[in-house]
């Protein structure tokens, strides 16, 4: 029983196909020959790049950057940033972010000797709004912030974050890792300035993820890499970068893994977004409503939303025994500080168990996960005794 999707999901028939078909029938480089092979193979590409672009309600296909998956997307907003920020700047990120969207402003701050400032969580789990308030002045550059935290599964008011943080004139970057399947996603509604996501949590394959940026955001950007395909003149004395999305995607892409990420999204679009998330959140119901008639078992928070996962503790249990217990029962589970120590030290923890449910879940399953809990304390109560 797999109960460990916000870390990765399985990957249906279609995306294998699609990716097996671009080896078996395209496999070439691509925007770099003129013969049938190159020109299919970019095609292949640049449809997945409109695909990508009507997944997210993006208006221009060049707004889609392909990275090998969210940690690499942050970290090329980062590290352009990182050359321009100033002593004196501010960039906020929150107490609940995923070490990806966490470290990579860190350093940025410590080279530059911009100031970082942290958005606390409450003792439910949401982000105090009103602290962020006071966070945001005129020398904040940019705002980092995801959009679903991987341990509390708490949803945060993103639409009021980036127009706060334009009110004074900051960007703002939403790492959507581990919302995508759990809401429709529609970036000019949301107004965010960059927004990024991985392709192995959405049903699609390792290694591909995506970096959008409205133009004029992506355009302020410096790459950070740099090689083969993203130029447009070399010469002795200088590099000129190409145009968008070019500029941004140095070296050869992922480019099966990017086919299979099209066909990822097709897929979940045919399914129904919406409806995958109104099915997923009545298993996430059902597994905290049941665990929590559990006497010794603590589940972390109760935010104002919930959404793709649950982390929990035992008494008298470490995490890491739950989930290697769970595993021996033919469950899995997440264990461990979840890449986001800063948050778990805030609620001083050292690790959780985590589960997530999938809409290839049951709500048998969610009851053979529950049961499972139950015999792991009741076997170690009968050994106490």
């Amino acid at each position: 029983m797999y109960l460990d999707n916000a870390a990765t999901t399985q990957i249906p028939l279609q995306v294998l196909e699609a990716m097996e078909a671009h080896y078996w029938n395209y496999n070439s480089n691509i925007h770099r020959g003129i013969h049938f092979l190159s020109e299919s193979s970019t095609a292949r590409v640049e449809y997945a790049r409109n695909k990508i672009k009507e997944f997210i309600g993006a208006s221009d296909p060049e707004e889609v950057i392909f990275t090998s998956g969210t940690t690499q997307a942050v970290n090329i907003v980062a590290g352009s940033y990182r050359e321009t920020l100033e002593a004196g700047d501010e960039v906020i990120v929150t107490e609940m972010e995923h070490h990806s969207n966490f470290c990579p402003w860190q350093n940025a701050c410590n080279r530059s000797g911009a100031s970082l400032k942290i958005i606390p969580v409450d003792d439910n789990g949401d982000l105090d709004m009103d602290v962020y308030k006071t966070l945001l002045t005129e020398r904040t550059k940019i705002v980092a912030v995801t959009y679903c935290s991987n341990v509390l599964g708490t949803v945060n008011p993103v639409h009021e974050i980036i127009r706060l943080a334009h009110d004074k004139k900051a960007r703002v970057l939403v790492d959507a890792a581990q919302i995508m399947r759990h809401t429709s996603i529609d970036v000019n509604y949301l107004d965010c300035d960059f927004l990024c996501f991985s392709g192995h949590k959405i049903m699609g394959p390792y290694g591909t993820g995506v970096l959008f940026g409205k133009r004029e955001a992506l355009e302020e950007l410096q790459p950070v890499n740099y090689g083969g395909g993203m130029v447009d003149t070399v010469t002795y004395k200088e590099t000129v970068s190409g145009e968008l999305p070019f500029k941004l995607e140095a070296g050869t892409i992922n480019i099966s893994g990017v086919t299979g990420l099209a066909s990822a999204v097709k897929y979940l679009g045919e399914l129904g977004i919406n409806k995958i998330s109104r099915y997923e959140n009545r298993l996430l119901a059902q597994a905290e409503s049941m665990l929590r008639e559990i006497n010794g078992v603590h589940v972390l928070g109760t935010p104002s939303e919930r959404a793709g996962v649950l982390s929990f503790e035992l008494d008298d249990f470490h995490y890491y025994d739950t989930a290697m217990m769970l595993d021996k029962l033919g469950i899995a589970v997440r264990s461990g500080n979840l890449c986001a120590q800063p948050l778990l030290s805030r609620f001083g923890l050292s690790g959780v168990v985590r589960m997530s449910p999938a809409f290839y879940n049951t709500e048998k399953e969610i009851e053979s996960f529950v049961n499972g809990i139950e015999r792991i304390i009741s076997i170690t109560a009968r050994k106490i005794a």
